[in-house]
C-alpha cells in the first residue's frame, strides 16, 4: 500500500531551508556595517531571533528518516543510499568550493595545499556550512540504534523525557562549564561539539518521536497550536534581550552569545519546531482545501531541491558578499537593502538546485542523480534492431 504525501512535511522543509537563507544573508550585510554601529548592534542582537533553522533541520531529518525507515529491516540498502545520496554531495561540493575559492585567489587557499585543506574540510566539516551533512552521516550510523531503542523500550514518552534532559545537561555543560575546562587534550569530535551528533540527538529523537505517534502529536500540536504560537513569539522576541544579557552579564563573545547550544534556545526552538509542525498541518488542511494551484506547486517544487538549496547557498551568497565589497553603503542603506539581497539569494540558490534537478548528471550535486534519465537516454542511441519475419509479441509491461 502506498505511503499518504505529507505534505505539511514540504512546507516544513522550505520554511527551515528558507530561514537559513535568511540568517545567513543578514549575515552579510552585517559584514560591510561599520563596526559598533547602531544598525548593526541591534541585528546582532537578533540574530538568535532566526537561529532555530538548524535543530529544526535535525527535526526534520530524524522526522523524515522514521517515516521511510521504521518498519524496514534492509539496514545495508539503507546505509548504501543514505551515504550515497548525502556523501556524493558533500564530497563535490566541499572539492567545488575549494577549486573556486583557489581561482579567485581567496586569502589561505592555494593550488599546493589543496588535497590537505580538502581532507581537512572533509574529516572537520568546518567550511562552506557543510557541518550539517558531516552531522547527518553520523545519524546514519546511529539510527539503527534509535530505531531499536523506540522498538524495545515500551514507554516512548520517558524515552523522549530522558533525551530532553540529556539535551539539557549537554547544552547546560557547554555554555557554562565547558568554556573553563582545558580541552587541549580532547579528541576533536569531542572538543569541535558544532559537528558532534550527541550535541543535537533529542531533535533527532523527537522527529522519531513525531513520526511514530504522528497522529497523536498532531492532534496534540493542532489543539494547543495559538500557545504555541504565542509563545514562539514571546520567546523569540526575548532573545534580543537575553544576547544583551549574554554579552553584558555574563560576558560573552558575539559567537558564543549567539550559540544555539544554549538552555534558552533549548526551549525555544523546541517550541518553535512544533508550532512550524502545527503550522504545517494547517497548510496541508488549506492545499486540500482550495489553496492556489501555482502556490502548492511553487512550495512543493522548493521541497524536492531543499537539500540542494543547502548546499548551493554559498555559491549564492559568495556573489552577494561580492556585489556588497563592490560598494560603500552607508550602515542604513545596508539595512533597507537586505529584503532585495535575500530574494536575490534565494532566487540564486533555488535557481541553482533547480537547474541541477532537471539537468543530468548534475542531479548527483543534490543527491538526486538522474541515472535513469541517463540510461534511457543511452538506450535511446542504441540503433533499433531489423525487424524479422513473425516477431514474437511484446510482453505486457506489468507482467
Amino acid at each position: 500500500m502506498a505511503k499518504k504525501y505529507l505534505h505539511e512535511v514540504d512546507m516544513m522543509r522550505v520554511f527551515f531551508i528558507f530561514g537559513v537563507l535568511l540568517n545567513h544573508t543578514t549575515t552579510a550585510f552585517i559584514q560591510q556595517m561599520s563596526s559598533g554601529g547602531a544598525a548593526r548592534t541591534a541585528l546582532l542582537g537578533s540574530h538568535l531571533l532566526i537561529h532555530f533553522t538548524r535543530m529544526g533541520f535535525m527535526f526534520m531529518t530524524g522526522l523524515v528518516l522514521t517515516l521511510n525507515y521504521y518498519h524496514r529491516h534492509q539496514w545495508g540498502r539503507f546505509f548504501q543510499k543514505r551515504f550515497a545520496g548525502s556523501g556524493w554531495p558533500y564530497l563535490l561540493w566541499n572539492g567545488l568550493y575549494l577549486g573556486l575559492a583557489v581561482l579567485i585567489g581567496a586569502p589561505s587557499y592555494h593550488w599546493a595545499t589543496f588535497w590537505s585543506d580538502y581532507a581537512d574540510m572533509i574529516l572537520h566539516g568546518n567550511a562552506w556550512y557543510m557541518y550539517y551533512i558531516l552531522i547527518t552521516l553520523q545519524l546514519y550510523l546511529a539510527f539503527p540504534l534509535i530505531v531499536w531503542l523506540f522498538k524495545h523500550v515500551k514507554h516512548h514518552e520517558w524515552l523522549l523525557g530522558i533525551s530532553f534532559l540529556l539535551q539539557l545537561s549537554i547544552v547546560t555543560w557547554i555554555k557554562y562549564i565547558m568554556p573553563g575546562v582545558d580541552r587541549s587534550q580532547w579528541l576533536w569530535w569531542c572538543r569541535a561539539y558544532g559537528v558532534n551528533i550527541f550535541t543535537y540527538q533529542f531533535y533527532f529523537m523527537l522527529g522519531a518521536y513525531t513520526s511514530i505517534h504522528y497522529q497523536q502529536v498532531t492532534h496534540l500540536v493542532t489543539a494547543h497550536l495559538r500557545g504555541l504560537t504565542i509563545a514562539s513569539v514571546t520567546l523569540g522576541i526575548s532573545t534580543i534581550p537575553y544576547y544583551f544579557w549574554n554579552r553584558a552579564v555574563l560576558g560573552l563573545d558575539h559567537t558564543h552569545a549567539v550559540s544555539p547550544h544554549q538552555p534558552y534556545m533549548l526551549v525555544y526552538d523546541t517550541i518553535v519546531i512544533l508550532t512550524v509542525f502545527g503550522l504545517g498541518q494547517k497548510f496541508a488542511a488549506w492545499r486540500a482545501n482550495g489553496m492556489p494551484t501555482w502556490f502548492a506547486t511553487a512550495i512543493h517544487n522548493a521541497a524536492i531541491v531543499s537539500f540542494g538549496v543547502y548546499l548551493d547557498q554559498t555559491l549564492a551568497l559568495s556573489i552577494l558578499r561580492g556585489a556588497l565589497s563592490l560598494m560603500t553603503l552607508p550602515d542604513w542603506a545596508c539595512v533597507i537593502l537586505i529584503p532585495i539581497g535575500y530574494v536575490a539569494v534565494l532566487a540564486m540558490a533555488v535557481g541553482i538546485a533547480w537547474f541541477c534537478y532537471k539537468v543530468p548528471p548534475f542531479g548527483l550535486l543534490i543527491g538526486r542523480p538522474q541515472w535513469h534519465i541517463l540510461a534511457r537516454n543511452r538506450r535511446k542511441k542504441v540503433p533499433a534492431k531489423i525487424i524479422t519475419a513473425n516477431p514474437q509479441p511484446a510482453k505486457n509491461v506489468t507482467e
